[in-house]
C-alpha cells in the first residue's frame, strides 16, 4: 500500500486525510506546525504519527507521497522539500505566490520525475464534469457566453475567525485566490485558455489587504467572453449561477447539485450522469475538529467525493495502475497555468486596467 503524509492540519485533516485513505493510500502522519494541536487532529482522524516538521514525516520508513494543503506561501519551500527527497507531490491551489514561483516547482518536479499533482478537486465534481463533456460535445454549439457566479455569507461578519495569512494579500489570501483558482480551473477545463482580463477586487465586510469579494470580465483564446463574480461577504440569500451560452443552445448547472440542463430549439431537458462521472455524496469532517469560521468554511464536505476520485488518481499513477474514469487531474502545469491568470487578474485589479496572460 502506497504511505503518504499530509501536511496542513486544516483542509488536510478535513478533506485529504479521509479522501486518501477513501482511494487506498495509508495514511502515515499527519504535519502541523503546532504539536498539541497536530496530536489532536491526528487522534481525531486516526492518523498514527503527528510531526512538527515534513521533514520529520519523510524520514519514516514507507512515505512514498506528501500532500500539501497549507497556506499559499508555504507551498514552494514544503513542494521543494518533498521533491528533494524523491516524493510524489499533490499540492493545493493557489498552487503559489505567482507564476514564477510556479514554475520554478514545475521544473524541480519534471527533473525529479516524481509525479505532480495540483489539488483542483472540483474538475471531478459530477455538475462540472458533466457540464464541461456535454460543452466538449457540442450541446450548445459554438460556446460563446459564460457567467461563473456565486455569493455566500460566511465571511460577511466582521469578526468571522480567520487565520492571519486568509487577510494578507501578500501571503496569497483572499477570496479570489480561495475560490476564483477554482473557478479559473473550472474555465480552463470547459471552455479552453484565457486572453484577457478586467478585474476589480472587492473589500466588503473588511479593510484587510486581502479580497473578500471579485469581479472578473475575461475573454477566452477561443473568443468566449463571459463574467466570474464571487463574493463571501453578502448576507443575502445564498446565490449561484453556472451557465454556458453557445451558437446552438444554452447549458447549466442546477445550484450545487449534479443536475446539468440543456436548452435548445428542441426543448428543455436534463442530462443523464453517465456512471463514469458519479463520485461518492457529500461527507462532513467531525464537528469538533471544525473550531474557527474558516475551518466551518472549507470542513463543508463537498469535495470529498471528487477528491476521492482525485485521489484514486495519484495513487494510479503513482503505482503504474489503470486509470481511474472521469476526467484529467490537474499538475503543475496546470497550476503554472492557474498562477498566470491569477497573476494578471490581480495585476488589472490593481492598475485599473486590462491585462493580456503572457
Amino acid at each position: 500500500m502506497t504511505g503518504v503524509a499530509v501536511v496542513g492540519t486544516g483542509f488536510g485533516c478535513f478533506t485529504h486525510v479521509r479522501a486518501l485513505r477513501a482511494a487506498g493510500f495509508e495514511v502515515q502522519a499527519l504535519v502541523g506546525r503546532d504539536p498539541a494541536k497536530t496530536e489532536l487532529r491526528a487522534q481525531a482522524v486516526d492518523v498514527p504519527r503527528a510531526c512538527t516538521s515534513l521533514a520529520d514525516a519523510l524520514a519514516l520508513p514507507g512515505v512514498d507521497a506528501v500532500t500539501i494543503a497549507t497556506p499559499p506561501h508555504t507551498h514552494a519551500p514544503l513542494v521543494l522539500t518533498a521533491i528533494e527527497a524523491g516524493k510524489h507531490v499533490l499540492c493545493e491551489k493557489p498552487f503559489a505566490r505567482d507564476a514564477a514561483e510556479a514554475r520554478t516547482l514545475l521544473a524541480a518536479a519534471q527533473v525529479a520525475g516524481v509525479v505532480d499533482f495540483l489539488g483542483t478537486e472540483f474538475r471531478f465534481d459530477t455538475g462540472q464534469a458533466l457540464l464541461a463533456r456535454a460543452v466538449h460535445d457540442g450541446a450548445v454549439g459554438e460556446p460563446r457566453l459564460a457567467m461563473f457566479l456565486l455569493h455566500v455569507p460566511v465571511l460577511a461578519d466582521r469578526d468571522a475567525g480567520l487565520p492571519g495569512w486568509w487577510a494578507d494579500a501578500t501571503e496569497g489570501g483572499g477570496w479570489l485566490g480561495a475560490h476564483g483558482s477554482q473557478v479559473i480551473d473550472q474555465i480552463r477545463v470547459t471552455l479552453g485558455e484565457f486572453d484577457t482580463v478586467t478585474a476589480s477586487l472587492l473589500h466588503l465586510a473588511r479593510t484587510t489587504t486581502a479580497d473578500d469579494g471579485f469581479i472578473v470580465d475575461f475573454r477566452l483564446t477561443s473568443g468566449v467572453v463571459g463574467v466570474m463574480q464571487s463574493t463571501a461577504a453578502d448576507r443575502g440569500p445564498f446565490l449561484i449561477e453556472t451557465r454556458i451560452v453557445g451558437t446552438r443552445g444554452t447549458a447549466w448547472i442546477d445550484g450545487l447539485g449534479n443536475d446539468v440542463w440543456v436548452a435548445d430549439v428542441r426543448g428543455t431537458r436534463q442530462l443523464t450522469v453517465p456512471d463514469d462521472l458519479r463520485t461518492a455524496g457529500p461527507s462532513a469532517p467531525p464537528r469538533e475538529i471544525l473550531t474557527t469560521t474558516y475551518e466551518q468554511m472549507i470542513g463543508h464536505g463537498l469535495d470529498l467525493g471528487p477528491y476521492t476520485r482525485l485521489a484514486e488518481h495519484f495513487r494510479a499513477r503513482i503505482e503504474g495502475t489503470e486509470v481511474p474514469p472521469g476526467p484529467r487531474p490537474a499538475t503543475f502545469a496546470d497550476g503554472v497555468a492557474d498562477m498566470a491568470v491569477l497573476d494578471a487578474m490581480r495585476t488589472s485589479a490593481a492598475e485599473q486596467r486590462s491585462v493580456t496572460i503572457a
